[in-house]
């Protein structure tokens, strides 16, 4: 019972009984190496891919039928010893321990398989009504709340083909909560990988921005951070609800359709980063921001220069924190993407073992895109030809946008985009994918 333990039919080969021991063996054996090869061929890729609900349930399936196997080739191994030989007094309890062995590593690995499955649903969204849009309010009825579940509802939807095929996501960090009556989108970061060459494009849109030309027509006089909540709340103006709207906006002033978008509540940010230990950066200068408001009373986030661990509280804060000297949205967009690029590193370390099921429910509860789940593997084997040379980063400040006279703006401090330059900047990285590169074309 021991053997087959170990390897189902290795007890009946022991036995003497090849054809059965055979039996037991060989699922067993195709399982794994299909499994050794899907790792093989990527670790990451393999455990991005368990997001596709399908991937994740089939697993969820094979997990349950190799328990119940391994447990029968066990049975079936110390019944025909027991028919041969006396059992002797340990055994059955020596059997118990070793099923119980079994039966609870399979629940471990249920466990996870089943938050993968979970997460994956949540976070790929899809059609929410019969009319493929979302509902216009949140769901505790009050059209002026602020509601995740509601903000996060989004529809696929139809972009133009780029000649390159090339592919493009918004992602945006959503800062809600804490009393707040509105989500706004503090972080919009646009982010087109050219799939034939792996050239990526990063461009970060200052919070700001304001006075833009929609892409239905008019102009939008408040904030882009407030875009989404307002495209939300005005379904005769936007039907298809918040974060598509705004990624069609986002596509829209950049030039390049946005096919796609991954929207981190920045509430579950936190939680991944204290579930993964913390993340390592080095801050680049110090920062002194007295202003920064910790919604507990007290206000201040100070941190030196160099080399830092933060956990999920200050890491929060290092990507939010734009008040102090020197500090502005621009260099807040350069911290976010750092922390982003070490919070990855900290998910590919198998010291997350441990702790993932409790990672992948928190990214299923912050986490929203409309990317399709059986892609997922495609866009993660393109990553893995990025390199720094091959990526552009802009934060879209000055000389891209620049701020009116205060008094012209009521006191408030706002960006007002440049779109000469951007319609330069959008040719110069997208070519013919860009919607300004006819005009660029035909202008003398």
């Amino acid at each position: 019972m021991f053997l087959s333990f170990l390897w189902p039919g290795l007890g009946q080969l022991a036995q003497g009984r090849r054809r059965t021991a055979l039996l037991y063996a060989a699922p067993v054996a195709v399982v794994v190496l299909l499994l050794v090869v899907r790792i093989l061929g990527g670790a990451e890729a393999f455990a991005v891919s368990l997001l596709d609900p399908t991937v994740a349930l089939t697993l969820l399936i094979l997990t349950a039928l190799m328990a119940i196997w391994r447990l029968i080739s066990m049975v079936d191994a110390l019944v025909t010893a027991m028919r041969n030989t006396p059992a002797r007094s340990p055994a059955l309890p020596v059997a118990a321990v070793l099923a119980t062995i079994v039966i609870a590593s399979h629940l471990w690995l249920g466990n996870v398989t089943w938050a993968f499955y979970d997460a994956g649903s949540q976070i790929f969204v899809g059609d929410r009504g019969p009319d493929g849009t979302p509902p216009a309010e949140p769901s505790d009825g009050r059209p002026e709340a602020s509601d995740n579940a509601v903000d996060f509802q989004a529809t696929p939807f139809p972009t133009p083909a780029t000649a390159s095929n090339r592919i493009t996501i918004l992602v945006t960090g959503i800062d809600s909560g804490h009393g707040r009556n509105h989500s706004l989108t503090d972080t919009l970061m646009l982010i087109s990988v050219d799939p034939d060459t792996s050239q990526v494009a990063m461009l970060s849109f200052p919070r700001d921005i304001s006075e833009f030309s929609l892409f239905n027509g008019g102009t939008y006089h408040g904030k882009i951070n407030s875009f989404m909540t307002y495209a939300r709340l005005h379904p005769d103006q936007f039907p298809d609800g918040g974060l598509p709207s705004l990624a069609k906006e986002i596509g829209y002033l950049a030039g390049v359709p946005v096919g796609y978008f991954a929207a981190i509540n920045l509430d579950g940010f936190t939680k991944m980063i204290d579930l993964v230990g913390g993340v390592d950066v080095v801050n680049p200068k110090a920062i002194d921001d007295p202003k920064y408001d910790w919604f507990n009373g007290t206000y201040g986030f100070h941190l030196a220069a160099g080399s830092v661990h933060l956990d999920g509280r200050s890491g929060l804060a290092y990507v939010r924190s734009r008040q102090g000297v020197g500090d502005n949205d621009f260099t807040r967009a350069a911290r976010q993407q750092q922390v982003l690029q070490a919070l990855r590193k900290k998910l590919t370390s198998p010291a997350v073992i441990g702790s993932l099921p409790d990672l992948v429910r928190a990214l299923g509860s912050s986490v929203r895109t409309n990317y399709p789940a059986g892609d997922i593997e495609r866009i993660i084997a393109i990553g893995t030809h990025v390199t720094d040379d091959s990526t552009f980063k802009k934060v879209l400040g000055p000389p891209y946008a620049t701020s009116p006279p205060p008094d012209t703006t009521g006191g408030v401090y706002t960006l007002v985009l440049d779109m000469n330059r951007i319609a330069k900047l959008s040719v110069e990285l997208f070519g013919s994918d860009s919607r300004y590169a006819a005009a660029a074309t035909s202008t003398p």
